[in-house]
């Protein structure tokens, strides 16, 4: 494989803003997509994530490819749903977007700390990100579930080889890191902006 595993996501960074400096609903959804097959390598550690995720993409891009032009730029979906009055449902697009992106905080603070920290267990290198990002969301369920999963995760040293590819993976997650973050913390500000950046799970 040329480059690693976060070759693909680092490409479509670069698209994910329009020349006017918008989030752009396609690019951004396929920048997590190419995130997915760095999960698959976690095994059944990240399954409830992967799931989680996929469902979430799948929601946002079913709306998109509903009238692309009108939905290009992505928080437009959401926009349009607090205008309906309906972003508070349970199957949104803006409750979609925001546990898309929780998600995706989870991943950005987990690759940090798979950085950061070379001497942690990959168990720990899951529960420190989650207890950062996710558990705060979280019912007991969805937490007791989920620190069932971390115990699962794989042996660091093989996993580091499995995504490494052909590249400098320590540079390219924390490239990944660095360029991702602030793309995240834009969908933050805009969901807290509608009244949506603080729904718990139930």
């Amino acid at each position: 494989m040329e480059g690693t595993v976060f070759t693909p996501s680092l490409e479509g960074m670069k698209h994910v803003k329009s020349e006017s400096g918008v989030i752009l609903t396609k690019p951004f959804l396929d920048v997590c997509k190419h995130i997915l097959p760095v999960l698959e390598k976690f095994g059944s550690a990240m399954s409830i994530v992967k799931t989680d995720i996929g469902g979430n993409i799948t929601r946002l891009e079913n709306k998109y490819s509903s009238d692309p032009s009108k939905y290009e730029q992505l928080h437009n979906m959401v926009k349009v749903e607090v205008s309906a009055k309906t972003a508070e449902s349970s199957s949104s697009c803006a409750n979609g977007l925001l546990w898309l992106t929780r998600a995706m905080d989870f991943l950005v603070a987990l690759f940090h700390n798979l950085v950061k920290h070379p001497d942690w267990q990959m168990s720990q290198v899951c529960s420190d990100a989650y207890a950062k990002t996710l558990k705060k969301w979280h019912g007991w369920l969805a937490s007791s579930s989920f620190s069932v999963a971390t115990k699962l995760a794989p042996d660091r040293k093989k996993f580091t080889e499995i995504i490494r590819g052909s590249g400098d993976i320590n540079a390219d997650i924390e490239k990944f890191c660095t360029t991702f973050a602030p793309l995240l913390a834009e969908n933050h500000k805009f969901l807290a902006s509608v009244g949506m950046d603080d729904l718990k799970a139930s």
